[in-house]
């Protein structure tokens, strides 16, 4: 299945009724992690957790990619760089009102390689195009080759490196 070929999906902010199965994809995913290669570096219990979710539905910046109802992923759009952002070469200068900022990019594994990412991406995109944004942003572990294929695959460029830690 691939979603773009589909209409069985949709996205939409996400709701207080939404947590628990937020909270649920974060475990589901950071166990499946831990089972194979933990390319983001995530870990259960610490990121993303459930504060995460009620953090990103408070400030409605968290969207929630659903197919027949349930999250097949989430991602957070919002305009609060890491600190170390200051550090990269970016290639456009802005405030960040005008740049949205991609945080907690999760697809729950049974999703996976099924467009899920890709749709959620394009969404931010749109969003971006949408809101008049100059940029996205976001960053990624130098190990996490599935996710960088991704972004290129969807136009993102790479920067640069900085150390967040």
């Amino acid at each position: 299945m691939n979603l773009s070929d589909t209409d069985l999906y949709h996205i939409t902010l996400g709701t207080s009724d939404d947590i628990d199965e937020l909270e649920n994809l974060y475990n589901v995913l950071n166990d499946s992690l831990q089972e194979g290669t933990n390319y983001p570096g995530w870990k259960k219990g610490i990121y993303p957790i459930r504060e995460t979710a009620e953090s990103g539905i408070a400030t409605k910046t968290l969207y929630v990619l659903k197919i027949q109802n349930e999250i097949a992923g989430t991602i957070i759009l919002n305009h609060h760089p890491e600190d170390a952002y200051k550090n990269a070469p970016w290639g456009i200068v802005a405030d960040y009102n005008d740049i949205i900022v991609i945080h907690t990019f999760a697809v729950h594994p049974k999703f996976m390689g099924k467009g899920v990412g890709k749709s959620l991406l394009e969404f931010a995109i749109q969003h971006g195009i949408e809101n008049k944004m100059k940029s996205i942003r976001l960053d990624v572990s130098i190990h996490n080759t599935p996710a960088i294929s991704l972004y290129e695959k969807c136009g993102f460029q790479y920067v640069g490196f900085v150390s967040i830690v």
